[in-house]
């Protein structure tokens, strides 16, 4: 009997934090670190690098003392 292959990707933590970015609310740095179980420089890092050449536009607003970033794609 033959094994069929599974089509399906698993989602990658930097795919994680893009869907937390591109929801209407947006993402604090806390949970984006939750999410992915990294450190707070590594979410940082993604934010500056990967997400950027990803073709994200990233912005942050602070409400409350809290900030909030958001994503937008690049059109």
């Amino acid at each position: 009997m033959a094994k069929s292959k599974s089509t399906t990707k698993t989602i990658s933590k930097l795919d994680q934090v893009e869907a937390l970015l591109l929801r209407d609310a947006g993402a604090t740095i806390a949970e984006m670190m939750a999410a992915t179980s990294w450190q707070q420089h590594s979410v940082r890092g993604a934010l500056a690098g990967a997400l950027k050449k990803r073709g994200l536009t990233i912005t942050s607003d602070k409400v409350d003392g809290v900030r909030r970033y958001h994503a937008e794609k690049a059109a």
